[in-house]
């Protein structure tokens, strides 16, 4: 599969005789001769002096392109060390992070792992809790000194990071994490009654999420008062809650708004000037809340999960404002993922989300701006303002999330990092989650340096937790594709799905940005799917496949990712001890005890605690001297395909390509290179001579060696010169053993449809002759 846009469009070299040379522009240059680098070195070492943006790439000093890829670093950020679920909620203020994602102390045997992994760029997670959890303005100074101290060994591995200011559903206080508890008191909310009184969902803050009764529970608190009201206030608190106020008449917009920048300043400032801190990226998939909501009675079912007890927008102001109500509770179907089944009463016991002494004075924020009322005549609640967060309460006009509130307040972001770190740090965006990339994202909107950094998911798969045979393109029926073209059957077809979907995001990215880079910030896979049987069995088949489905979309789209996510505190029954979720394909209770280890690249004992490495760990091109056009692993041969080309602007700095090849996959096996050759064109009787025609011509095409001490397979092409195309075929010898068949349907069921289709052509057949032998009887 080709690359989905035309590369040659965005990709020039501009001649600079200030510009580093790379050694293998000189004629007696032998590949791999530089001995400090090595193709996931993203090192200012291994890239002649950093990574920068040039149209729709990243690339290195000497201008090569540069596939960035790796894992989210952690999913244990999200709760403090001192976090107990028998506790939740315990004092927000003494909670601390220091320890996340793993000591100090461990850091050489993580780091060293995913070197040898060829996982070197990293989105590194942080919370606003784990900044400011103490109050407002009050920074941890020690997580600050531990976060500088983890992040400078990062050269050292060839590792690069981008800080990830991390969020769900607001915070852990309202059931995800992210901002400080102090934020959610700041805008009345009575963090002892928000899960009774039916503001949150707080049962995976508390162990919960992994049973078939609350998996899944925890997006649908972006629906909930709690979470909804927060995402409002922070991005339109001066539109729709004019009259929440906080000190000195501060509006609750901006009180919030300026406590974040801040806190992103003392954050900019205390890594900014890191080598291993290439860029910053401003929150993790964010909600706009009640903004642009469109009905009190009910939420968009395309677009917001439907799940257990649902109130609608109504609803949830009456029951926050202490009024038991009963409200619709969807439990999973099929075909459609979920349907309402029956009613839940909620809130028996009264109580209010609003604190009595709070800045509402316990009072409904939205009943307090008239969005709702009691009749007192008819003793129930009534809406007053049915289209109130659509359009803006005073003037009328109608209201767009991005336009109007978060594309400014980016901005704003942008220069407060800049300035507190460096002009040329990278600026990671990304959009709501599960959108397209917003048609208004134009140049004026955005910031310096940006990078698009969407998230994807099977959402099929996730919903259920189950993978097999069968998997849906949910992302095109949500945007009404024909349900058949929907459906697809085997690896074959897993694979093409996963692979439109991805395409789909980064074609629609680039029709809306043109050239700047996309990068996909989040993808990954449930490891407890199909009830957690390879736990037990510890075959993780249906997990490889699903991986290998994913990457293979991901390679063909020719655009770099983080996993989500690397996990030392995962375990197989608590998974990432967030919410239920388990997706950590690393396991630190699975693995070798660190005084065993050794630590080299090539090391397997690092590989210890991996569970589905033959998925995850495969070769890439990671500096390309050109412009990539189609690459592929076949990860049931061990074999890739690799096709580039020089550009017709310009002169390259550099001739060598560098391929990461894991030590996992070429330990004992010799590797074979070949040029992209059809052979078809030679008349050869004898195997063996076309054989040696080939590799002569590889050989007169191509200087090469590969270095399993640094994985790296280094390329020099004897020809750069301008519009050169290139095409290598690497594999390994023997072949790797195939794990599982690529099948499709008709692999799989070809023989019986095509039986049936005969036996329905004989019936016809006999139907039109015995009709026409009666016909021709009483003719």
């Amino acid at each position: 599969m080709t690359a989905p846009m035309s590369p040659t469009s965005s990709f020039i070299v501009v001649d600079n005789p200030m510009k580093p040379q790379h050694p293998s522009k000189e004629a007696q240059y032998k590949p791999g001769f530089v001995s400090s680098s090595y193709a996931h070195n993203w090192s200012s070492t291994g890239t002649g002096g950093g990574i920068r943006i040039q149209g729709r790439h990243f690339v290195d000093a000497y201008g090569r392109i540069c596939n960035l890829r790796g894992v989210n670093l952690s999913g244990c950020c999200k709760t403090p060390v001192n976090h107990t679920n028998e506790d939740f909620p315990e004092d927000p203020k003494i909670v601390t992070f220091v320890g996340r994602p793993f000591p100090l102390s461990e850091a050489h045997e993580h780091f060293s792992r995913l070197r040898r992994w060829g996982m070197t760029f990293i989105r590194f997670l942080v919370t606003w809790e784990a900044v400011e959890h103490e109050g407002p303005g009050i920074y941890d100074q020690e997580y600050l000194t531990y976060l500088q101290e983890l992040l400078s060994l990062l050269p050292k591995y060839g590792i690069s990071a981008y800080i990830s200011v991390h969020q769900d559903v607001w915070s852990r206080y309202t059931g995800g994490s992210g901002a400080p508890a102090w934020t959610v008191e700041a805008v009345g909310f009575d963090l002892d009654n928000l899960e009774e009184s039916g503001a949150a969902w707080l049962g995976g803050m508390r162990g919960g999420g992994h049973t078939d009764t609350d998996r899944g529970l925890w997006p649908t608190g972006y629906q909930k008062l709690a979470a909804s009201t927060m995402g409002t206030v922070f991005w339109g608190g001066d539109v729709f809650a004019p009259k929440l106020t906080v000190k000195d008449g501060v509006s609750i917009q901006q009180f919030l708004q300026n406590a974040f920048l801040d806190m992103w300043g003392i954050l900019a400032r205390a890594v900014g000037d890191l080598e291993g801190v290439i860029g910053f990226q401003m929150i993790n998939e964010p909600h706009r809340g009640y903004i642009d909501l469109q009905s009190m009675y009910s939420f968009d079912y395309n677009t917001d999960l439907h799940l257990g007890p649902i109130p609608s927008p109504f609803q949830s102001f009456q029951l926050g404002a202490g009024h038991p109500t009963l409200v619709p509770t969807w439990t999973r179907s099929f075909p459609m993922p979920t349907k309402q089944t029956t009613h839940t009463l909620l809130n028996e016991g009264k109580k209010k989300a609003w604190k009595e002494d709070g800045p509402t004075k316990g009072q409904c924020l939205w009943e307090m701006h008239g969005v709702w009322g009691w009749c007192n005549t008819k003793n129930q609640a009534v809406v007053l303002r049915e289209n109130y967060f659509v359009k803006h309460p005073n003037s009328g006009k109608k209201v767009d999330w991005y336009t109007d509130l978060y594309y400014p307040f980016l901005k704003k972001w942008a220069e407060r990092v800049l300035e507190s770190s460096s002009q040329d740090k990278i600026l990671f965006v990304e959009p709501i989650p599960n959108e397209f990339c917003p048609t208004s994202w134009t140049e004026e909107h955005r910031v310096p340096n940006m990078v698009y950094a969407p998230h994807w998911y099977c959402l099929y798969s996730l919903f259920n937790k189950s993978f097999g045979e069968f998997s849906v393109n949910v992302q095109g029926l949500s945007r009404g594709m024909f349900p058949l073209k929907a459906f697809y059957w085997g690896h074959k077809g897993v694979r093409d799905n996963f692979s439109l979907q991805i395409r789909t995001l980064t074609e629609e990215a680039h029709k809306s940005l043109g050239d700047v880079p996309v990068l996909f910030g989040e993808c990954g896979i449930p490891m407890d799917m199909n009830k957690g049987e390879a736990f037990i069995s510890e075959d993780f088949i249906w997990q490889k496949r699903m991986m290998d489905a994913m990457i293979t979309g991901l390679d063909r789209s020719l655009v770099g990712f983080n996993l989500w996510n690397y996990n030392p505190d995962n375990t197989d029954a608590e998974g990432d001890h967030w919410n239920g979720e388990n997706f950590s394909w690393f396991s630190q209770r699975r693995a070798m005890p660190n005084f065993l280890l050794e630590y080299e690249q090539t090391s397997p004992h690092l590989d210890g605690g991996g569970r589905i490495l033959d998925a995850v760990v495969r070769p890439y091109p990671a500096k390309v001297a050109g412009i990539p056009l189609e690459f592929h692993y076949e990860m049931m041969s061990g074999e890739i395909s690799f096709s580039w080309v020089v550009p017709e602007k310009g002169e390259l700095q550099a001739h060598e390509t560098e391929i990461f090849f894991p030590s996992l996959l070429t330990a004992g096996r010799k590797i074979l290179l070949e040029a992209q050759i059809d052979m078809s064109q030679f008349d050869y009787d004898d195997e063996m001579q076309a054989a040696r025609k080939l590799k002569s011509m590889t050989q007169e095409k191509y200087s090469y060696t590969y270095d399993e001490t640094r994985q790296t397979l280094f390329i020099v092409p004897k020809d750069n010169s301008p519009g050169t195309k290139h095409g290598i075929r690497v594999k390994v010898w023997p072949p790797v053993r195939p794990l599982f068949n690529l099948n499709d349907f008709w692999s799989d069921f070809g023989i019986w449809v095509a039986a049936v289709v005969i036996v329905v052509i004989g019936v016809l057949v006999a139907i039109i002759l015995g009709t026409g032998a009666v016909w021709f009887g009483f003719a």
